[in-house]
């Protein structure tokens, strides 16, 4: 007898239908799995026989063979087994067949039989929706993130026997969750207000903020770089729902989210080491996974001791900086992730940190700094829309904290806001950016006053920038006039964004 039910895999951060048809035999007893299973789909044969004895159940001494539809798309994950083991009992005879018709069966089964959450249950549910699907059973444990789209009947359960009770005597579940609020308030324990002097460092994060521009911090070691970035998330705007789904989707994917945590509802804030790998970075895998680029996506990505990261990691940046998605490829598989985030490097003056320090002298000699300079290479840099300086504050700032008004997060934020929905009534769009503006809209957008233009070809001239580093000071110039509320571009507006340029300057050759 052929039973048929459906699951879902997982490719990229979507979902895609799996028909999982179960066939029971005469034969010499034992489970055969085909169409492209990875090595967790194989072991599921021992656990879902387990599962069924320990629930109660009669394991079947037929020739069991179970086919996942299509075959030629590469299935992982352990969320199939519940599909498989009640197209077993259904073959079995305790429940109709025809009552696994319309529905979406996800859960990994233990040896007792309660069911375990996975992950990949939001781009599920939304291929559910799509399907316009009577009704998904899942595990209790990924309720609350199914909960995020409405429109699906969900099912909650605990474990194999209640799911059977259902299908056979109609008992459903009757569980109660506290339902995720989006309207829930952000709180910061980072703010601006805690970092003494830098006003420089201050202005360029808040321009970087208000046009969601990649920033390079260049310091000696304790001027307060890690600090900075850590503040960036508390002045960046709220994330929108949309924005919020879809990174919620990624961890999803990643598998990072679980019953206490079922949504992003803040801006990510990534933070890896230096040792990381191209793949940890990038993402990647025999079966594709996400990595920190798109774990940061809508949020910040900050890389500390930047030319610490190995070059072939710092150059896999190339791509997500320019295009804002990632692409995977392997022999028989190709996943795209987005990747738009804002980057934030900070690095010291020299591999000894102490080059340009008031107080301390530099222990490098010259071939040591322009060694460790050269790990990042010219577009990279170039792709770095600000590159800011700065310089340790005098130890009596830090102990008397002189009478110096420093500003809370809360207002550099109120700026940062305007600013952005100024962005989002010029290019109709609240995602779309300054910073994403491509060469042919710079021309259209960045509208100078009389006087500008040569005032800038004379500063290009003179600092022997590149073209590309020519519209990542059009793109800054731009968002500062939207800071000042301002429709073009003035000269201080473009001599403001070339000093943020400090790597494309003779003295970093």
């Amino acid at each position: 007898m052929i039973s048929k039910s459906l699951s879902f895999t997982l490719l990229g951060i979507e979902a895609f239908p799996v028909e999982v048809e179960v066939d029971l035999t005469r034969g010499l007893p034992g489970i055969t799995i085909v169409g492209l299973p990875d090595s967790s789909i194989k072991e599921s044969r021992e656990r879902i026989r387990s599962a069924l004895i320990n629930s109660g159940f009669d394991f079947p001494l037929q020739k069991i063979t179970i086919n996942l539809s299509p075959a030629d798309l590469k299935k992982e994950g352990t969320g199939f087994d519940l599909a498989v083991a009640l197209g077993i009992l259904a073959g079995s005879g305790y429940f109709e067949a025809g009552r696994l018709a319309n529905c979406a069966f996800i859960g990994e089964l233990s040896l007792d039989g309660a069911l375990r959450g996975v992950k990949g249950i939001l781009p599920a549910m939304l291929k559910a929706k799509e399907l316009g699907l009577k009704e998904v059973i899942i595990p209790l444990e990924n309720l609350r993130e199914a909960l995020l789209v409405r429109g699906v009947r969900i099912l909650p359960f605990r474990h194999l026997r209640e799911v059977v009770d259902y299908l056979r005597d109609g008992i459903e579940p009757q569980y109660e969750v506290d339902p995720v609020s989006f309207s829930e308030e952000e709180e910061f324990f980072e703010d601006f207000s805690d970092v003494q002097g830098q006003s420089l460092a201050k202005r360029a994060f808040e321009i970087a903020a208000a046009g969601g521009h990649n920033i390079l911090i260049i310091g000696p070691p304790g001027a307060g770089k890690t600090m900075l970035a850590q503040r960036m998330p508390s002045i960046l705007p709220p994330m929108s729902y949309e924005e919020a789904l879809e990174t919620t989707k990624i961890y999803s994917v990643a598998g990072l989210l679980n019953e206490k945590r079922p949504m992003i509802r803040k801006r990510p804030f990534r933070n890896p080491h230096f040792t990381i790998s191209e793949a940890g970075l990038i993402g990647g895998g025999t079966i594709p996974k996400p990595g920190e680029v798109s774990l940061a996506h809508h949020g910040v990505l900050f890389l500390d001791e930047f030319p610490e990261f190995r070059r072939d990691v710092i150059e896999a940046l190339r791509l997500p900086l320019e295009d804002g998605k990632v692409t995977i490829s392997r022999a028989s598989i190709s996943v795209t992730y987005p990747a738009r985030f804002m980057l934030i490097c900070a690095m010291n003056p020299c591999r000894c940190g102490y080059l340009g320090h008031p107080q301390r002298a530099c222990q490098c000699s010259f071939q040591e700094i322009k060694k460790y300079r050269s790990k990042l290479s010219g577009p990279i840099i170039d792709r770095i829309d600000i590159h800011v300086e700065v310089q340790p504050v005098d130890i009596k700032d830090l102990i008397y904290q002189s009478g110096e008004r420093t500003e809370s997060s809360k207002d550099i934020r109120e700026r940062v806001i305007r600013a952005r929905k100024i962005q989002e009534k010029r290019f109709g769009s609240p995602t779309k950016l300054n910073a994403h503006l491509k060469a042919k809209e710079i021309k259209r957008f960045c509208k100078m006053e009389p006087g500008a233009e040569a005032f800038l070809e004379k500063a290009i001239s003179k600092l022997s920038f590149s073209a590309r580093a020519l519209h990542k000071i059009l793109k800054v110039a731009r968002t500062i006039a939207d800071l000042e509320e301002c429709d073009i571009i003035r000269k201080s507006h473009l001599a403001e964004a070339i000093q943020y340029r400090a790597l494309d300057k003779k003295n970093y050759e």
